[in-house]
């Protein structure tokens, strides 16, 4: 008799440090090990990596790691930080960001994103200045 598995959602909180990115990416192998879902680990973790790089370089501020598995093989990857700024080219099914200038040593991450997401977009979260204020890009994969 096949089990089902109850939605769930883990968070992780993290501050501005040049280490944390690391730490989440092995906090996400860990939890998708623990709920089975091997398969997943490296396009989830890839997609973690280009947003957690982004939170880090263009915040000052903390980010977070939220990563939420409601339906059975699929899995949403989100980063939530302190910017309400939207960047270019991610909004919901959106048309892919722009291709950076090819001699660009960065502006690649976002097409990482959408290329192994089966969707993606952003919620903006509060207005600048209020206590609950930044945005949420999430990814989702299968």
């Amino acid at each position: 008799m096949p089990t089902v598995s109850p939605p769930w959602t883990y968070t992780l909180q993290l501050p501005h440090d040049p280490r944390a990115p690391g730490i989440a990416r092995a906090t996400l192998r860990t939890v998708l090990a623990a709920h089975g879902l091997t398969e997943l680990t490296p396009t989830a973790e890839l997609v973690a990596a280009e947003l957690l790089a982004n939170a880090h370089l263009h915040t000052a501020g903390p980010y977070a790691l939220r990563l939420r598995h409601a339906e059975p093989g699929r899995l949403r990857v989100a980063v939530w930080d302190t910017d309400p700024r939207v960047p270019p080219g991610f909004a919901k099914n959106g048309p892919p960001a722009g291709a950076p200038p090819a001699d660009a040593e960065t502006g690649r991450g976002l097409q990482l994103v959408q290329a192994c997401a089966d969707t993606w977009g952003v919620s903006v979260l509060g207005e600048p200045g209020a206590s609950e204020c930044g945005k949420l890009l999430w990814a989702e994969c299968q």
